[in-house]
């Protein structure tokens, strides 16, 4: 999806408190026992050749992946990991802070390691500022290397080059009256590349010493990013081959004499039941993109942090030479952070063992009976002795400046509104966020609603009040968070036809599809599919209103600007014809319609049948 344009920027004068070190009961992957053997359901070990202890050079890596601006502790499923409330960067810095101390304790070379999208679908309190405070809390942090995601690129590369090298908002300017220095860590991308230089447009990769070996970290960004991010920021670079772009840089360094790589990118995988639920530093029945990636790999390639997926796991995946690679997850919004211990021979420079597992970032306070308190509203407290000092300094700067745009409440819900989706691909949110943006253009006269699940980035909870409202209250900043784009309100007229060939572009595989995802679609348009029938034939009993879709008629039919415009692979969308666009943006419609609506009730969840 694509990012955040310009909105109102807060600041206040940068005032940093020292650091608190909370001791924290974890156990290093990479000292003490080690499991016997790697199997899907522990964490993963893998050796490469037998461990010389007087010629062994020892590291540890700190990895986590899809941050997304996550300042505070996320809300709703996005929070939770195996039901334990986690995330949130005031409770990630305890913990990396801890996991790093451990290492130095023992002599090793501690670095701290992302897989994209730090930034990018962020919250209010980040996004408002164009993400500047996420960049200022990670470099505290000390994050030293990270890949660029495709969310990077929401606000175009000018903007990404910006939080690399720092300097004002072009638009906006800096008004915190300190400037923005840009981030204190390196952001890599070696796939990334100007259609006319065809070089790198950030470094490609980073060489750091690890007890005198070297070792590299290449960065790469998801091949697909232009299907999912705004065309228009992203008209003057290219994505390359992933395997390709990585077995080029691994032959270059290899020959500079470097024999261990790390690859840090924005692609990854899943694990799928059973079991359920899956073990944060597992990797059970695992599946993804990154399967075959790491598979054409060259073997320097012994360690592989991924993200994309917003899944968690540790695995050991078979590379171009079918010797494992280890490669890891850490979920999303700092829910956890992975402890990658790493072993190198002195003499060869290759690694000799990889151990890597998950740590949750838990963030609430524990009853005697092993479960998390609430309070009265049913909202997990928080433990303030797990709260990092310097990041909560920074975090408070701009949870104030904010504030007042953040805690304005535009409407109420009856109850929870989540993306929880029925077999058919139907959520109760999508409901709402699709009727809304019909009711926001009734005055073009449309008539069908589609909203992209890949746009619903959070739920809207019943309970929570961040600025102290009543229950059910809903403030702009949750309303923000759920919508975070600020993505234009587009109409246009398709046919019936027009309008069957995008559904069926839901499934992958028709029409350029890479991924199944199911549209969200608004009152009084309903339709079934059957998965049984072939590619472009799945879509049946398309009814308005209780009228059958005539494939030969004209609808008025309203969007994000994203998806109108072909994005999250819909091309059949941007054929429609006479557009017309709302005044503001995207989440101004959620917005309205939870003030006009009110209170606002859960989407029903009846408008997609599946048939088989």
């Amino acid at each position: 999806m694509p990012g955040a344009r310009p909105l109102l920027r807060y600041a206040m004068p940068v005032a940093l408190a020292a650091a608190v070190m909370v001791a924290i009961p974890l156990t290093s992957p990479s000292s003490g026992p080690q499991a016997e053997a790697w199997t899907p359901m522990s964490p993963v070990t893998v050796d490469y050749a037998a461990d010389k202890a007087a010629g062994t050079a020892r590291g540890r890596l700190l990895g986590f992946n899809d941050f997304h601006g996550a300042l505070e502790p996320p809300i709703g499923s996005g929070g939770l990991v195996n039901g334990n409330p986690a995330g949130g960067v005031e409770y990630l810095a305890t913990y990396v802070e801890q996991l790093r101390a451990q290492g130095e304790a023992t002599g090793e070379k501690v670095l701290t390691v992302g897989a994209g999208d730090l930034v990018g679908a962020t919250p209010l309190i980040s996004a408002a500022f164009h993400d500047e405070p996420t960049i200022e809390v990670l470099s505290a942090l000390g994050l030293n290397i990270s890949s660029v995601g495709n969310h990077e690129f929401d606000e175009g590369v000018d903007e990404l080059k910006r939080l690399q090298k720092g300097r004002c908002h072009p638009v906006d300017g800096c008004q915190d009256g300190d400037g923005f220095e840009g981030a204190d860590f390196r952001y890599l991308s070696a796939n990334v590349v100007d259609k006319q230089t065809r070089k790198p447009i950030l470094r490609p990769y980073e060489i750091k010493m690890v007890q005198g070996v070297p070792v590299a970290f290449v960065g790469m960004t998801l091949e697909g990013t232009p299907s999912i991010v705004n065309p228009s920021g992203i008209q003057s670079v290219d994505f390359l081959d992933e395997v390709e772009t990585a077995n080029s840089y691994a032959d270059q360094l290899g020959k500079l004499g470097i024999k261990s790589m790390v690859l840090l990118i924005h692609e990854g995988g899943a694990q799928n039941a059973p079991p359920t639920p899956q073990d944060p530093s597992s990797c059970a029945n695992f599946a993804g993109p990154i399967t075959n990636i790491v598979a054409g790999l060259n073997p320097a390639y012994g360690l592989v942090v991924s993200g994309h997926t917003h899944r968690f796991y540790s695995c050991a995946l078979p590379n171009s030479s079918g010797v494992n690679t280890v490669v890891t997850s850490a979920g999303s919004n700092g829910t956890l952070v992975t402890d990658i211990g790493v072993k190198l021979d002195r003499k060869t420079r290759k690694f000799t063992s990889i151990a890597a597992r998950n740590v949750i970032v838990e963030n609430g306070v524990k009853n005697a009976d092993g479960t998390w308190a609430k309070d009265a509203q049913g909202n997990f407290i928080r433990n303030p002795a797990l709260v990092n000092a310097t990041a909560k300094a920074i975090v408070d700067k701009y949870r104030a400046a904010v504030a007042p745009l953040a805690n304005k409440i535009v409407g109420s819900i009856t109850a929870d509104i989540t993306r929880a989706a029925t077999p058919a691909g139907e959520t109760a949110l999508g409901d709402v966020i699709a009727d809304a943006q019909l009711a926001y253009t009734s005055s073009q006269q449309a008539q069908i609603a589609l909203m992209n699940p890949g746009g619903i980035r959070a739920d809207l909870s019943y309970a929570f009040s961040p600025g102290g409202e009543a229950p059910g209250q809903v403030t702009y900043g949750e309303a923000f968070t759920v919508q975070p784009f600020n993505n234009l309100v587009v109409t246009q007229t398709l046919t019936g036809a027009q309008i069957k060939d995008v559904l069926e572009q839901q499934f992958a595989g028709y029409a350029g599809q890479t991924t199944t995802k199911f549209l969200q679609v608004s009152a009084g348009f309903a339709y079934s599919y059957d998965t049984t029938q072939a590619l472009g034939s799945r879509v049946t009993q398309m009814s308005l209103n209780g009228v059958a879709i005539d494939p030969a008629a004209s609808f008025k039919v309203t969007s994000n600007d994203f998806l109108a415009n072909g994005g999250d692979g819909f091309t059949k969308l941007s054929l429609g014809t006479g557009r017309v666009y709302a005044p503001g943006f995207d989440v101004d419609a959620l917005v309205a319609h939870l003030t006009n609506a009110a209170p606002v009730a859960p989407g029903p969840r009846d408008r997609i049948t599946k048939i088989a």
